[in-house]
């Protein structure tokens, strides 16, 4: 007898037999909770009835096997799972399919597996974890009898080129045929459907990428399958369902010719090919198939008339987009408030006053209650900062029309506006950051708080002047750079000597909880909080002055530092550091001998006048722009983010609008400075060297004290990565400052002065990011031109992101050298003041704030590290090298020491 041929073999109460001459395997994917808001809805509200319906349509409509997931946060996810089975394999008409068990998590999938009544398939397991649970996972499915879809997901992340698909799909293939005896049928390869049409150019390729995996793994992994989540890839047109629809059909066609036979869609959903109007289908083609630069802009421009909705050429769609405006005029108001349109904000806010007795009635009345529901939606989580920057933008300008007659009521009868509280912020003396602090601000201000904002390096006087001066029911401290923590301690002390009792809020990058704890609030007897995050400050400020709730919140909030004071006394058991000389004897070995340092092709010094924005913007990493507005999440998943990715999209899409102008007009200028020199190391000291090999400068270290394994570990220092001068070798170090900020005062003037905060902390930001992308191409320069010890280099931005290149750039004032007045000796080095434009404030902080600065190292095993918690023996040793006092130096490295200075 004749062995049967290799099939997928699934069964329901019916076989399903996929093979060569199978059609194309719809997988139902409406009762997944993440994909169907219907059917998450039915599931959280138990109405399990009316769930089980949407199995049964989708059956009925041609799904071949359904997807049933219940991963929701909200959701018993395994003890849904097994309810949900059970169920509808009591449906005759349902139980007739196979079922696909769908969750990023194991154990609900193994409960899912133990209610099957026949062959299903498991979704997903993939290599993101590693090898050993990939194959633990892989045993498991196989015991139950089940095929399996692998996720194109290895240690490094999701694949996204063609390349990465293959490899990672080819490599698991291995494992699952070779070392677990996988029947290779049975494996449905899903390589990553990303969605295309994003406006990021990266992205154009992605449904090419896609198509080409597909060929290349049915082509060369006998008997396999391959899977996707086709709605992914027409993600960036949600709300347009024609559209995403065509997108699909087209999408399919290419990819099931490709050798793509199963699919997760809509099975009710998909029209047919020949169907799809000619323009529509052209457009389309175009944006799957990369065909044309400008794809995405040309099936935009008639994207809205196949939607019959928002296009400009349907009269009965402008309408309904403008429906809003037959509200009245407080409801108008409230609209705009809401979803940040301020085109009509000052036409509506004069209709407004003219109906009111008094101008103040406007603000009191529809306006704050417009923000109120801004400040609801925020706080519930279902608005996001950008959005509420919007809103704040149309309440500023609503505001600024009614100044006028509010002064002049005010003049007539002496009324004021009522408000939550007065609120003076700051950046404190040396310190030149604000973008976080200015977020802070206009949320504080949709909450109807008054702020009054100080702006930067402001001194501590300045500060408890104005805050005696306006009456201040609260004071915040913002700063970047640690040397601001000192400044905040030495104002609280200053607010207990003056006889202050307000509440002082702390924030800024380089504070924390503990920090808060040890060394500002016990200098002060008044209330002292750390506020972690915008979307933080509303809550604390209004539980500070809460008169049912602020002894209580204040009270909690002291026993929590009186805890930390307590772990912090407790440290010296459950830390050890070992002594300065030990860690000395356990440095890094550079073996020297194995790796010569490399000779500069180009050493010297070299400066960049007006480097092209253009070039720059290639190089932006998007991921800490999205941390800047507090949406959390690495790019470019974060765009197709369930809960974010709808409003990170439409962030970038102003952000990307916004930095076209920034190019096209020259709003930023680009100025850098870089230098390799001569260097050799001197224990923790780096020496940099004139060309007759005498010192020219030091750079004074740190390091590592924490007790590491001798032989295993080393106890780092940035002057390791150098050849010392008893190697008898010749090395190098290189140096660098670059801005992207020059030219920004004037265009963030401008939109303060149209009350555009949105605007002016965008721009901000993107300035930021800029700087940011100049030290990464210009490193890469200096990789390949420059010092060119790896002039074949040839690495994408995502690789540059990730850091897989030869060579560290640290900088002053960060983990491995968190001394920031490092910066001084580098800065005098490169005469960055002359040569990039870029200065140093008292407490070296680079001013324009768009700026970064920091060495160069080449050799192959050099790393980031963090210094940690250093003792007072090598603090003593950095004061004597520094040629400071032991005082001076703790002021410098306060949050590295592991002692209360006396």
């Amino acid at each position: 007898m004749s062995a049967l041929p290799r099939r997928m073999r699934l069964s329901g109460l019916e076989p399903l037999v996929i093979g060569p001459e199978s059609n194309f395997v719809n997988i139902g994917e409406r009762t997944n909770v993440t994909g169907s808001a219907k059917f998450r809805k039915l599931i959280k509200e138990d109405r399990l009835d009316a769930a089980v319906e949407v199995a049964r349509q989708q059956v009925e409509a041609g799904a071949q096997i359904l997807d049933v997931n219940m991963d929701e946060g909200m959701i018993d996810s395994a003890a849904m799972m097994v309810r949900f089975l059970n169920l509808i394999a009591a449906e005759p008409d349902i139980a007739r399919v196979p079922v696909m068990v769908d969750s990023s998590k194991f154990e609900v999938i193994e409960a899912g597996l133990r209610c099957l009544q026949g062959k299903g398939v498991v979704n997903s397991i993939s290599l993101k974890e590693g090898e050993d649970a990939f194959l633990q996972q892989a045993r498991t499915v196989l015991r139950y009898g089940a095929a399996v879809v692998v996720m194109a997901f290895d240690e490094q992340g999701q694949a996204d080129t063609c390349e990465r698909k293959v490899a990672i799909c080819t490599r698991a293939y291995r494992l699952l045929v070779d070392e677990v005896g996988f029947p290779p049928e049975d494996i449905l390869f899903d390589p990553n459907i990303f969605a295309i049409g994003t406006g990021i150019a990266e992205h154009d390729n992605y449904a090419v990428d896609f198509i080409e995996a597909t060929r290349i793994i049915r082509d060369t992994l006998p008997h396999c399958h391959v899977s996707g989540g086709v709605s992914n890839v027409s993600f960036a047109f949600r709300g347009n369902t024609p559209v995403r629809e065509a997108i699909h059909s087209v999408f399919l066609y290419h990819a099931i010719a490709a050798g793509m036979d199963f699919g997760i869609v809509n099975a009710g959903a998909m029209p047919i090919l020949d169907d799809i109007e000619p323009e529509l289908r052209e457009r389309v083609e175009d944006l799957v198939l990369n065909r044309r630069s400008d794809a995405t802009e040309r099936l935009m421009e008639i994207a809205a008339r196949h939607k019959g909705g928002a296009g400009t050429s349907d009269p009965e769609a402008e309408r309904k987009k403008l429906a809003w405006r037959d509200m009245d005029v407080e409801g108008r108001l409230k609209h705009a408030l809401v979803h940040g349109i301020d085109e009509f904000v000052v036409e509506d806010t004069e209709a407004a006053r003219l109906r009111a007795d008094k101008p103040l009635e406007v603000i009191e009345g529809p306006l704050m209650a417009g923000m109120n529901v801004v400040g609801d939606l925020f706080g519930a989580g279902k608005m996001f900062l950008p959005q509420v920057v919007k809103s704040a933008r149309v309440m500023k300008k609503a505001v600024a029309h009614l100044i006028p007659w509010i002064e002049e009521e005010k003049r007539r009868t002496g009324n004021v506006s009522r408000n939550n509280g007065t609120i003076v912020l700051a950046t404190v003396k040396g310190d030149v950051h604000d973008i976080g602090k200015n977020i802070v601000g206009v949320v504080l201000a949709c909450n109807n708080f008054e702020v009054i904002d100080l702006g930067v390096m402001v001194p501590a006087q300045t500060i408890l002047d104005r805050a005696r001066e306006a009456g201040a029911d609260i004071i915040g401290l913002s700063g970047l750079i640690t040397p601001s923590l000192e400044e905040m301690s030495q104002l609280s002390r200053e607010m207990q000597r003056q006889g202050f009792e307000v509440p002082l809020l702390i924030g800024g990058a380089t504070t924390s909880r503990a920090h808060t704890a040890l060394k500002i609030a016990p200098h002060y007897t008044g209330a002292t909080v750390w506020v972690k995050d915008a979307s933080r400050a509303v809550g604390v400020a209004q539980s500070l002055l809460s008169p049912e709730r602020s002894a209580a919140f204040v009270a909690a909030n002291e026993d929590d530092y009186a805890a930390i004071r307590e772990r912090h006394r407790d440290r010296g058991s459950a830390k050890r550091l070992v002594s300065f000389a030990k860690a000395q004897a356990n440095r890094f070995d550079g073996r020297w001998e194995a790796h010569p340092p490399p000779t500069p092709a180009r050493p010297g010094l070299h400066v960049f006048e007006d480097y092209p924005l253009v070039e720059l913007a290639e190089y932006i990493d998007w991921s800490p722009f999205f941390n800047a507005w507090e949406l959390a999440g690495r790019y470019p998943a974060i765009l197709d983010d369930e809960v974010v990715g709808p409003q990170a999209r439409e962030l970038l899409a102003d952000a990307r609008a916004m930095l076209a102008r920034i190019i096209e007009e020259r709003w930023l200028r680009a100025r850098g400075v870089m230098a390799l020199w001569p260097a050799t190391s001197e224990g923790e000291d780096i020496v940099v060297l004139d060309d007759d090999g005498q010192a020219r400068a030091r750079f004074h270290c740190l390091r590592q004290q924490a007790d590491k394994p001798v032989g295993e570990r080393a106890n780092l220092c940035l002057a390791d990565f150098v050849a010392p001068r008893s190697s008898g070798l010749r090395d190098w170090m290189g140096g660098f400052a670059v801005t992207a900020g020059i030219g920004i005062d004037e265009h963030v003037a401008r939109f303060e002065g149209d009350h555009d905060d949105y605007s002016a902390i965008m721009l901000k930001a993107l300035a930021d990011r800029l700087a940011e992308a100049f030290a990464e191409r210009l490193h890469q320069r200096v990789r390949t031109e420059f010092w060119a010890y790896a002039a074949e280099e040839r690495l994408d931005n995502d690789a540059l992101v990730k850091e897989r290149y030869r060579g560290i750039r640290p900088a002053p004032g960060y983990p491995a050298c968190p001394d920031h007045s490092e910066k001084r000796t580098l800065f005098d080095l490169l005469q960055a003041e002359a040569n990039a434009g870029i200065e140093l404030t008292e407490n070296f902080a680079m001013t324009p704030t768009a700026a970064v600065s920091g060495f160069y190292f080449a050799h192959p095993d050099s790393q980031y590290f963090v210094v940690g918690r250093i003792g007072r023996d090598q603090v003593e040793d950095y004061a004597q090298r520094k040629g400071v006092s032991q005082a001076q130096a703790e002021r410098w490295l306060a949050p590295n020491l592991d002692y209360d200075p006396e």
